[in-house]
């Protein structure tokens, strides 16, 4: 049994696609700006790129982030999915939540990065741990949200031990 009507449903699914799809390719772009940033020989490529990852990271990524995981929420919540009776919607929430917090994490080194970018040139040898993990780190991001739209596409069978009790209350129930 679904708790929205039809119409809130499809506006609440279309919030939860646009955002999630919104996120997927922000962090798409901001790993080609991890990738500029590392390879580049142009300062001025460099130190765009740094910068322009902050501000992606923060007003674009964080945010879609954050609406990805409450129009879930919304979704699984109000229709008969449900949150915790189906594997493929419980392991989409947690890879959202993992993703959510990770990123939260990461933010640190973005910041950082930008900061240096702003008050210095970098050269090709300054905080290479740091740049490569700003790319390595983004393009995990990149496939676990690929995971994650996958998996709400081809949604795979099997049901949670609590979907299966809820199926048998709903067949007895008259």
């Amino acid at each position: 049994m679904t708790t929205m009507t039809p119409p809130v449903r499809k506006f609440a699914l279309t919030a939860h696609v646009t955002s999630s799809v919104g996120w997927l390719g922000a962090v798409a772009a901001f790993l080609a700006l991890a990738v500029a940033g590392l390879t580049s020989q142009d300062p001025q490529v460099v130190r765009a790129a740094y910068l322009a990852m902050e501000l992606t990271a923060w007003f674009v990524i964080v945010p879609l982030s954050l609406a990805s995981l409450v129009t879930g929420l919304v979704q699984s919540l109000g229709t008969t999915w449900g949150l915790f009776r189906h594997y493929w919607v419980l392991i989409k929430l947690v890879m959202t939540i993992l993703a959510t917090l990770a990123l939260l994490v990461h933010m640190r080194p973005i910041s950082y990065m930008a900061l240096v970018a702003a008050t210095t040139t970098i050269a090709r040898a300054d905080h290479r741990g740091v740049r490569v993990q700003l790319v390595a780190t983004a393009g995990a991001a990149l496939l676990v949200l690929l995971v994650a739209t996958t998996l709400g596409v081809f949604k795979p069978r099997g049901i949670t031990p609590y979907g299966r009790r809820k199926q048998n209350d709903q067949r007895t129930s008259p």
